[in-house]
């Protein structure tokens, strides 16, 4: 099983949603699961957000869930001297045993990303930037690419970013 994973913040509060799925080319999952957190706190100027770290881990101790791999929105590594980024926390914090690709629309600010890390899924649209831990990062990007969806962003994630925001039951 695979999981595609997203959180949205609204004020003090959050709400995390995952979309299990068997095939890369799903165009819709088979389970899908959320958790709303009560009391967010704020984040600290200028540092790393890794706050939805532990609500990722608790989303899954939940319901029992041992994904193979975890698509996330955003980053594994913010560059490529692999700096650590949320992906790269949850996939160590899982103890490994879980690959975990990032997929993010835009750079990480104030670095610089070589073409290595991106992909197109449509003609004429800006690239996604791929990210990965557990996983070669060729294998990742060819998975990401090989998701469902006509437009930049696959299925899944949009699916997932849409129960994070409670726009879609879960």
């Amino acid at each position: 099983m695979k999981l595609v994973m997203d959180v949205h913040l609204q004020g003090d509060s959050a709400r995390v949603a995952a979309v299990a799925f068997d095939d890369w080319a799903a165009f819709e999952g088979t389970k899908h699961y959320a958790l709303d957190i009560a009391q967010v706190e704020k984040l600290a100027r200028g540092e790393l957000d890794l706050r939805a770290l532990p609500w990722f881990v608790q989303l899954l101790d939940a319901h029992g869930l041992q994904p193979e791999v975890i698509v996330l929105d955003g980053f594994v590594h913010l560059d490529a001297r692999e700096t650590p980024a949320l992906g790269r926390r949850l996939h160590d914090t899982l103890g490994g045993r879980t690959a975990v690709i990032g997929v993010s629309k835009s750079v990480f600010k104030g670095t610089d990303t070589p073409d290595q890390f991106c992909i197109f899924r449509e003609d004429e649209t800006p690239a996604l930037i791929v990210t990965s831990a557990g996983i070669d990062l060729g294998a990742a990007k060819a998975r990401i690419r090989a998701m469902h969806g006509r437009k930049r962003v696959p299925t899944l994630m949009k699916l997932a970013a849409r129960i994070a925001k409670g726009n879609a039951p879960a």
